[in-house]
């Protein structure tokens, strides 16, 4: 438990994935807001309980949840604060936490046909409990305050909202323009790189393309300011601009190794994904996949490669 400044403090809570621990953030105001809710396990409720204990709270003094995203390692004690009637969060974590079944077939339904699509085995194809597997560690709930683009936090009007998908289609992060803190869930990691992930379409027909979106992200927030990151994962920050050329450069390096598998052959996505993760797609297919598309989003983004559908399979091949 860190206390950061006069309205600020970091809980540090332990989580059973590999990236290790989660921080959440106790933001007073005229509100008393938690900034995310950790992993629902008994290890992170103690966790929680002990380091709020140690600031002078309970969870009964909790007002007011807000999330930066909707994975399990940030959504997970949300039922665990009896006085917070408020959650906080992009529209599109609504689906995560009330478990919307038809939701989920859709969601399902996408990874199944993408993956096929892309040329994954079907013995490969995760099947529908291996996707929902880690919402065992996910709370549940309703968004009851829907935050946008340059919103403000309820209760907390000196902090604005920053959209920051591409690690998630829910990413919110929130600045301080006074001293330039930026609370970046997993968007901004010292670290490591967080990954763009796959996710279905909401409300229309179009795959969402979160390489591209955590470029632009990371764009955005050159202009900004930040002075302080108080991340997810990982160690708080400065040095911010600096970090983020870094990301987008190594981004560049890895399309730049996709393109040169494709100058010697046009392949599949799945054939993709097997070179350069030959140890890990077997085991790991969603990030490894998330991982593939994504620099064969930003390549056709360039211009740099085609995609066209061959026996029922997306094939690309480097442009002429």
């Amino acid at each position: 438990m860190k206390v950061l400044d006069k309205t600020i403090s970091q809980l540090t809570i332990p989580t059973p994935f590999a990236v290790g621990d989660v921080h959440v953030y106790l933001l007073k105001g005229d509100t008393l807001s938690i900034i995310d809710a950790g992993v629902k396990t008994n290890e992170g409720w103690e966790a929680l309980k002990t380091q709020l204990n140690e600031l002078g709270y309970t969870p009964n003094d909790i007002e007011q949840i807000i999330l930066t995203h909707h994975h399990p390692d940030h959504i997970g004690l949300i039922e665990a604060f009896p006085r917070a009637e408020v959650i906080a969060a992009h529209r599109n974590a609504k689906f995560y936490l009330t478990r919307d079944e038809a939701f989920f077939a859709q969601y399902e339904q996408f990874f199944k046909q993408f993956f096929a699509d892309c040329g994954v085995p079907e013995k490969l194809i995760p099947s529908a409990s291996e996707l929902r597997g880690t919402l065992q560690f996910a709370g549940t709930g309703q968004v009851t305050d829907t935050l946008d683009e340059d919103d403000t936090l309820p209760g907390h009007g000196d902090w604005q909202v920053i959209e920051t998908k591409g690690h998630a289609q829910s990413h919110l992060s929130f600045f301080r323009e006074s001293d330039g803190a930026f609370i970046g869930g997993d968007h901004l990691l010292h670290h490591i790189s967080p990954n763009p992930l796959l996710e279905p379409p909401i409300g229309n027909d179009v795959r969402p393309k979160p390489m591209l979106q955590y470029r632009a992200n990371l764009i955005k927030c050159q202009p900004l300011g930040i002075q302080t990151v108080y991340p997810g994962h990982g160690e708080i920050f400065s040095n911010v601009n600096d970090l983020i050329l870094v990301r987008l450069q190594k981004q560049e390096q890895r399309a730049g190794k996709v393109y040169e598998f494709l100058l010697e052959k046009a392949q599949t996505p799945f054939e993709l994904c097997k070179q350069l993760f030959p140890k890990q797609y077997g085991n790991q297919l969603n990030l490894t996949m998330s991982e593939t598309i994504g620099q064969l989003d930003y390549l056709e983004d360039e211009g740099l490669v085609t995609k066209t559908l061959q026996d029922g399979f997306y094939v690309y091949e480097a442009a002429k």
